[in-house]
């Protein structure tokens, strides 16, 4: 008598993520679901690719990078504190954290302290696992006074502006928000920027 076993596999939700890994390798702009807002997106090591988002956007535009996990964040900052990589692995809000001196990022964004997030999102998280580089990131909105809290809320000129619109969620009417921002003080004190 012969004894079959039962394979059980994964299913993943298909998230189209080939447009979107071609569009971000070819050095343009992406609009995309994130776990805190909509967001416009490029590859934070191309040096075109960030000129053309930073172009875009107003001066006061609330930039991030996006990662999909710690490994990859140490990756691109000079020290990752031990109390921020706890905290970071048990808050439950969407966190990012400001650091000073990161690396391995276009030469633009060296210089500048910018805040990292790991992404929480399944979407953004397969997607830049996929592309294997970290997103640069402001919110879908050319006025950083007006956050879209979701896809429909997104102007037009923002939709045109890209090169490529993830359809992931655009039918999504659970309104986002941003994250919870913080930084380490020289006392290494957490202190919080935006709650």
């Amino acid at each position: 008598m012969t004894t079959f076993t039962k394979r059980t596999t994964l299913m993943l939700p298909n998230y189209e993520l080939s447009d979107a890994l071609t569009t971000l390798h070819g050095g343009g702009l992406i609009l995309y679901p994130t776990d805190t807002l909509w967001s416009i997106g490029c590859d934070a090591t191309n040096e075109v690719a960030v000129q053309k988002l930073l172009n875009l956007v107003s001066n006061n535009a609330s930039l991030e990078i996006i990662v999909e996990s710690i490994p990859m964040l140490k990756k691109h900052i000079k020290h990752l504190h031990p109390r921020i990589e706890t905290l970071l692995l048990y808050h439950t809000r969407p966190l990012s954290v400001k650091f000073s001196e990161p690396k391995n990022l276009a030469g633009t964004l060296i210089d500048e302290d910018i805040a990292f997030r790991i992404c929480q999102d399944d979407y953004c998280k397969e997607l830049i696992g996929e592309f294997q580089n970290p997103l640069l990131t402001c919110f879908a909105s050319f006025d950083q006074q007006y956050l879209p809290a979701t896809f429909g809320a997104i102007s037009s000129e923002v939709i045109q502006a890209v090169d490529y619109v993830a359809r992931y969620r655009q039918d999504d009417k659970t309104p986002g928000e941003p994250s919870v921002l913080i930084t380490l003080s020289d006392e290494d004190e957490l202190v919080f920027l935006r709650e």
